[in-house]
Parts: C-alpha cells; sequence; structure tokens
C-alpha cells in the first residue's frame, strides 16, 4: 500500500494548522473522508435528493436503489447472510442501545447475567447498567491481564449458565487491544448467551466476518471507516431480529396504522423509524467501495506497522508510559501514553501547536481510566492515511512538549 497514493485522496491532509503541515492522529475518534464520499454526498444532494421507499417518481427510484444499494454493499462488507439483517443507525450507540431496550429487555431476568469488560466505551456500559437496573439481571465484568488483554481462560471462568449476554469490543479504543471475538462466542453460546460486538474500532481497520465469528450483533459507526458522521449499522442474526419490538415508532417503519393498533413493516425496515439517514448511507456505501479498493488487510497490516514503529520511537522517551500490549500484533493503531508530570490535555495543546492532532482525556472509557491508575491520558491513533514521517513528527512534539514543561517548572 503506497501512502501517497492514498494520502491524495484525502484533501483535508493537504493544510497548515498554526504554521505546520497537518499530523492527524485521531482517527480512534473520527476518520477523514475521501473525494470518492464527499462527491458522493454532493452528488445525491445535487443529482437526486429525494425520499425514499415510497415515491414513484425518477428521483425517488434513484434515491431508493442507491440507499438499498448501500444497504447490500454493507452486507457484503461483514458477509451477513441477507440484506434483512442490516439495519442502518445513527452509530454504534444507537445500535447497541437499540439490543439492549428492544432484545435484552425483553429477554433478560433477575439473577440472568451479562458480561462485559473494564475496557468498554461507555456506549457498551451504560445500556447495560440500565438493563440490569429494570431487569434485575447481574452485570458482571471479565478482569483484565496485566498488559490490557483479555484470556480464553478468563472467560470461561467468568461466564456461567446464567450468563445470558455477552458484549464485548473487537477493538479497544483506549489499548488498541483485539480481542479474540469467535473464541468468546464460541464460549457464550456454550453457555446459553448470546455476544454483541462493538464494532466501532474494529470494522474500519481488518475484515470483519460476521459468520466466521458468530456474533449474534454487532454494531459500527460510518465516521471511523471514511464515511459520514451520523450514520452506522447494526447486524443482528435474522431470527433474533424477526422477533425483537421496535423501540421507535412511525413514518418508514409502518405497515398498517388503525386507530388503536397497528403493524410494522418486514426486517430491515421495522427498525428504521421515520425517514432514514439517507445521503449518509449512501456515503457509507462509498466509503465501503473506497476501504475495499484500498484492502483491509492492507489497512490492518499498514497500522501493525505503524503502531510497532512508534511504540519503538517512544520507547526511548524517557518518563513516558505507553498503555496496552507491548507486542503490536496484537494491538490495531492506537497508542495511548502519558507523560511523567504533564496533564495529557497540555501534552494535547502544544502537540497542537506543533500542527499535530491527538486526542486528550479519558476517552469515554472512564472504567477503564481507573483500572490504569489514570484519570486521563493522550492518545495517537493511525489510519490507512498515516506515515512514519508523522510518527517521527509525533516524537519530536513529544519531546518539545517535555522540554516545554521541565523549563516551566
Amino acid at each position: 500500500m503506497n501512502i501517497q497514493d492514498v494520502r491524495q485522496y484525502f484533501p483535508i491532509l493537504n493544510q497548515e494548522v498554526n504554521g505546520h503541515p497537518l499530523v492527524y492522529l485521531d482517527s480512534a475518534a473520527t476518520s477523514q473522508k475521501p473525494v470518492q464520499v464527499i462527491e458522493t454526498l454532493d452528488k445525491y444532494y445535487r443529482e437526486y435528493n429525494s425520499n425514499v421507499h415510497r415515491g414513484v417518481h425518477t428521483l425517488g427510484t434513484k434515491a431508493t436503489d442507491a440507499y438499498e444499494g448501500a444497504r447490500d454493499k454493507v452486507k457484503n462488507f461483514i458477509n451477513a447472510k441477507t440484506m434483512e439483517e442490516i439495519i442502518f443507525t445513527r452509530g454504534t450507540t444507537t445500535a447497541l442501545n437499540t439490543v439492549a431496550q428492544s432484545y435484552a429487555m425483553a429477554n433478560l431476568s433477575e439473577g440472568d447475567e451479562i458480561i462485559i469488560s473494564p475496557m468498554e466505551h461507555h456506549s457498551n456500559i451504560i445500556p447495560w447498567q440500565q438493563v440490569a437496573k429494570k431487569t434485575g439481571a447481574v452485570l458482571k465484568y471479565f478482569p483484565l491481564q496485566k498488559d490490557g488483554t483479555i484470556s480464553i481462560a478468563d472467560v470461561e471462568a467468568t461466564v456461567t449458565s446464567s450468563t445470558k449476554l455477552v458484549s464485548i469490543t473487537y477493538v479497544s479504543n483506549v489499548l488498541g487491544v483485539i480481542n479474540p471475538i469467535k473464541e468468546i462466542a464460541a464460549i457464550a453460546h456454550k453457555n446459553g448467551a448470546v455476544l454483541v460486538v462493538d464494532a466501532a474500532q474494529g470494522a474500519p481497520h481488518m475484515k470483519v466476518d460476521v459468520q466466521d465469528i458468530d456474533c449474534d450483533f454487532l454494531g459500527f459507526s460510518g465516521h471511523k471507516m471514511c464515511g459520514p458522521t451520523g450514520i452506522g449499522v447494526l447486524y443482528g442474526k435474522k431470527e433474533l431480529l424477526e422477533n425483537m419490538e421496535p423501540i421507535e415508532f412511525g413514518g418508514e417503519m409502518i405497515d398498517f396504522v388503525g386507530l388503536y393498533e397497528s403493524t410494522w413493516k418486514e426486517l430491515p425496515w421495522k427498525f428504521e423509524a421515520g425517514t432514514p439517514i439517507i445521503a449518509n448511507a449512501i456515503g457509507l456505501g462509498a466509503a465501503i467501495d473506497f476501504l475495499q479498493e484500498v484492502g483491509l488487510d492492507n489497512i490492518i497490516e499498514h497500522e501493525h506497522k505503524m503502531a510497532a514503529y512508534a511504540m519503538e520511537k517512544m520507547s526511548n522517551i524517557n518518563g513516558l508510559t505507553i498503555y496496552g500490549p507491548q507486542d503490536a500484533k496484537n494491538r490495531a493503531g492506537v497508542i495511548t501514553f502519558n507523560i511523567e508530570d504533564v496533564h495529557p490535555h497540555d501534552v494535547a495543546t502544544v502537540l497542537d501547536a506543533e500542527g499535530i492532532a491527538v486526542r486528550a482525556g479519558h476517552h469515554c472509557a472512564q472504567p477503564l481510566m481507573k483500572w490504569l491508575n489514570v484519570s486521563a491520558t493522550a492518545r495517537a491513533s493511525f489510519y490507512l492515511y498515516n506515515s512514519e514521517d508523522e510518527i517521527d513528527k509525533l516524537v519530536e512534539g513529544i519531546s518539545k512538549t517535555k522540554e516545554y514543561f521541565s523549563d516551566v517548572f
């Protein structure tokens, strides 16, 4: 994969920030968008902006074809069995909340177990807290190894016959850990539980095959994988989705409405109330086309190289701590770190002055921050358009940060 060939498709990268060439290392928060996606959105609004499904005029037909065509691209992208298993949402958060509110609330009861991990994003913690409170289910956590990974032995010891649902992130947005989803699914199913996967940090970076890993539900967001904001996907096995009730009502999900009773459309539309997120779904389809052209295997291989290079360079900086697995092959392109005696927000501020964009804070993972015994961290996240030269600039920027605060104090 030639980085310069890839970068030419991302116009936002060709700018200066604070007098320096932009070094964008915040793709775990949101990725940049290639011209193919930008032009797809522009074309929709310029040429065939229309509502979908119900209209019979030409623009409506074109919009419907493009919208449902994007659903088919998603199906192929994650290797779902049918398009009925692909539901468009606002993002991963909505996908996880849909499973919690529609499936878990109806199927869990007092004493049932929900198991998650301390590395989860808040969006994969709070919905299950709410389910536990309202159903009487028990919320449990997998223990973490010292490097932040989850061992299969601990999974087998934690999941019991009382476990009814396991929800786990594919890739940690803080530690970069790639979890053994397929093995966790097998253990969950052996005990009669369903597996929910938060793939917000997985789908953009590696091939996700829902039939191979045998997950029951999976969610991801378009904006982290070169697509627009405000669009995401919930995948669910058809037999599960068919027995779930929608949690939003009106508009596109309606079949028949009477004065006192109503019926819903079939899958997947019964979960897509109101006017769908048409333009952004079409834009997500364009992003999938782009990622498949580059190659998901090429992307994760590139990220492993970037992570290995960054860890090698950053490990030579005195007073810098890197969190998560030390073997780059066990992580995606995320390096979370702290500099001794320097607050992460100060690190991010100084780096921004050098044109380097990183994230600082708790990264919507406060339980993990507590486990790490820190209040916040700085995070550099790499994607298909980042280069070793940019990592060199990051290392140089960190060194300048250390010098600045050593002079100040």
